[in-house]
């Protein structure tokens, strides 16, 4: 019968010791590797390995002349120390929230690059975030629909501003902007110099198309199953991109594209009939844990976006 583990319930300081010591050793491959991040020699995270091993009645590792590796425990402990480590910084997060003065990080992500007048109108958002709570640490960052929906839900983010195209349960949605999306191509590309009326369905059907990567609106959706959807591409400046490159055709907002209609280098194709609407939306948790800062954030963005 194995002998069970003399790790105490509750974990003493000393066992939270002993696991950064493993955690910092994974992290790093090694213990050698580890020795400049820890601060102590290699014989001594040696020992204290050995510590953690014996405390837990486990092998953690494989060290030898086959280099670092952990074991299946190893891994299971690794795992489980992470998870202790993150409850441990939310723990600190939610406190440093309770105080009358909002501090710790502010996480604000968006999915496409924003135009001109929408950047304008998220600095002053910023800047009247800045002036009510100036001790809180911005972020604004990219990322993808995906991960910003699961950051969202995870508390690692407080707002996201992407495309309104489906509506995860324990997310809750408020549009911002409606914008409408016209198909277009570039100077380089065979329909720039065609009128409308001489660009037919079979035309548009056989040219190779960017797909916006996500679902849209069934209006959008059926428009796009008539095209030869040859490419795909997820942001708008990187959309943009593609059709500028003459090969593709491809549906996105007129403001993103404004500067580049004034220039001669995109035309709009058909803008009576091919579009569709865009509708960004401010995208929060229903029950976030630092529900004081999304509350700000939303009376900001409600404020300055009207």
């Amino acid at each position: 019968m194995n002998k069970s583990s003399i790790i105490p319930k509750p974990v003493t300081e000393y066992d939270l010791r002993l696991l950064r010591i493993f955690k910092s050793v994974v992290d790093h491959g090694g213990f050698s590797a580890a020795e400049a991040a820890l601060g102590v020699t290699r014989s001594t995270i040696s020992v204290h390995m050995s510590n953690l091993e014996a405390r837990m009645k486990l092998k953690l590792c494989l060290r030898g002349r086959g280099g670092f590796a952990l074991t299946e425990e190893g891994q299971a402990v690794y795992h489980a120390t992470m998870g202790l480590f993150n409850t441990l910084d939310d723990f600190s997060v939610f406190v440093a929230s309770v105080g009358k003065t909002l501090g710790g990080e502010l996480v604000i992500l968006c999915s496409d690059q924003l135009d001109g007048a929408k950047q304008q109108q998220l600095a002053k958002v910023i800047q009247k975030v800045h002036d009510h709570s100036p001790d809180l640490h911005l972020v604004l960052d990219g990322d993808t629909i995906a991960n910003i929906e699961k950051a969202l839900l995870k508390d690692k983010a407080h707002i996201g501003l992407f495309p309104d195209y489906q509506h995860i349960e324990g997310l809750e949605y408020q549009t911002l902007i409606t914008d409408p999306i016209y198909l277009c191509c570039a100077a380089q590309h065979p329909f720039f110099n065609l009128v409308d009326s001489h660009i037919t369905a079979d035309d548009l059907a056989a040219a190779p198309a960017v797909h916006p990567g996500i679902d849209i609106d069934p209006k959008g959706r059926k428009q796009l199953e008539q095209l030869n959807l040859a490419a795909k591409s997820y942001q708008f400046d990187t959309r943009k991109t593609m059709i500028l490159s003459g090969r593709y055709i491809g549906y996105l907002p007129q403001s993103n594209i404004q500067k580049e209609l004034n220039n001669g280098d995109i035309r709009i194709i058909k803008p009576a009939t091919l579009n569709y609407q865009f509708n960004l939306s401010m995208v929060n948790k229903k029950t976030p844990r630092e529900a004081n800062k999304v509350s700000l954030l939303k009376d900001i963005f409600g404020e300055v976006f009207g």
